[in-house]
């Protein structure tokens, strides 16, 4: 069978894939940045498009020929620069579910989320709603999958905000620390959707997919730090005031083009808890979706489990530091570039050539250190840190070695400087 898969390098969405590879089926995947989805699932075929964009059903429907069934596993978390939640959600769901009918694709299987609700003050859960109504009202032979705090071998988002809270040295810190949590396989998700794809659900059902205990999310969090193997420690409730804070930073970091997972939005569902009912696929399977203690079984750690961990939280630090050295660095150079060039006219270049030297590279810097915060143009900006780094090394080298001497250390403080810049850029993409 010939399956479309929105999504399909998410968490859900990579997962869901691979399940319906193993069964046999001819996959193509939809999604907006497709280059490195196209190297690692070299049998798929992708198709670059943004959801967002395809808002009428004549979008879609060339993209639906010889599409036998449609996995919806798409999503956004709060509207920002690059997701517009209706979009995502509602208009073009609603736009995909009208060319399926058109195109005869019979089958429709949307991935939505626990606590969809038309009258939710959420944006993301009442646009996740608007769009099961549409699958809900259409002829098609659906089934939507609402699932917990979906647990998987790859973490990004939410999954590895608990992982790094967990690798915190001493305490594990909780904000809402007591609110109830049911988490889910991401294996348990794949295996819905492979039964309902293969026609082995009944259609016209929505299945909540969740762990049948719920637990604290304290309890959560410790249950990843025994699975990262690092020593006991404390899980110490942090004050509402902290969640405020976080939520609005992270807010503001969205703006840059930055998706973080302690955004208003999620701090928001997990104030409300993220509880479902495992009843009905207890019904159809003979038994509720595995708990968390055999999901994280099932996916051993190791080291590199704990290096993504603790090194998680360092991310923003990182490029923070990053921004700040490179922007002051600037300022500065600004600020006293006459000194800066008695510097190089000490060592044999004009006043007017070392006036411009300092000025270009003042500016250079101020650039890079501030395109570094948008994630756009966060890697194009890091090479040039590199770039122009090696270039005041080699330049330096070349016109005044003496300053490898200096006591103040300014040409070799440059050296971690420039590695630092290499372990952002290595740890730069969040998927």
């Amino acid at each position: 069978m010939k399956v479309l898969v929105l999504g399909g390098y998410g968490l859900i969405g990579e997962a869901v894939l691979e399940r319906l590879i193993e069964d046999g089926h001819d996959l193509v995947g939809l999604g907006r940045d497709v280059g490195q989805a196209r190297r690692r699932k070299p049998r798929v075929q992708w198709i670059a498009a943004d959801m967002s964009r395809l808002l009428a059903a004549a979008d879609w429907v060339p993209l639906l020929a010889g599409v036998e069934a449609v996995v919806n596993a798409a999503g956004a978390l709060q509207d920002g620069p690059r997701d517009q939640l209706e979009a995502v959600h509602r208009d073009s769901v609603a736009a995909l579910v009208t060319a399926c009918e058109q195109a005869g694709v019979g089958r429709f299987v949307r991935v939505s989320a626990i606590g969809a609700d038309l009258d939710s003050d959420s944006a993301f859960c009442r646009t996740k709603a608007e769009g099961d109504r549409a699958v809900v009202s259409s002829s098609l032979d659906w089934t939507i999958l609402r699932p917990g705090l979906v647990i998987a071998p790859a973490a990004y988002g939410g999954t590895a905000l608990l992982r790094a809270l967990a690798a915190i040295p001493g305490i594990v810190p909780a904000v809402l620390a007591d609110r109830p949590i049911q988490t889910v396989s991401v294996a348990d998700v794949a295996e819905a959707v492979s039964r309902a794809v293969a026609g082995r659900l009944a259609s016209g059902q929505i299945i909540e997919l969740v762990e049948e205990r719920a637990r604290p999310l304290a309890a959560v969090l410790l249950e990843f730090r025994a699975w990262l193997g690092l020593p006991k420690a404390p899980a110490v409730a942090m004050p509402a005031i902290v969640a405020r804070l976080a939520g609005a930073v992270a807010d503001g970091l969205g703006f840059l083009g930055w998706r973080s997972p302690l955004r208003s939005a999620a701090l928001a569902a997990i104030e409300k808890g993220i509880t479902g009912n495992a009843s009905v696929w207890t019904e159809i399977d003979g038994r509720p979706p595995q708990p968390l203690e055999t999901t994280l079984a099932a996916m051993p750690a190791h080291v590199q489990e704990r290096w993504f961990a603790q090194l998680w939280l360092l991310k923003p630090v990182v490029f923070a530091v990053l921004s700040m050295f490179w922007l002051v660095s600037g300022i500065v150079g600004f600020a006293r570039h006459d000194a800066a060039a008695a510097i190089l006219v000490s060592h044999g270049l004009s006043q007017s050539s070392a006036q411009a030297m300092v000025l270009a590279g003042s500016a250079a810097d101020i650039v890079v250190g501030a395109a570094v915060l948008l994630r756009a143009l966060a890697r194009t900006a890091l090479m040039a840190m590199i770039a122009i780094t090696l270039f005041y090394l080699a330049a330096a080298t070349v016109l005044a070695p003496g300053l490898w001497l200096d006591p103040l250390g300014a040409i070799v403080k440059a050296v971690p400087t420039l590695c630092l810049a290499l372990v952002a850029l290595a740890i730069l993409d969040d998927r």
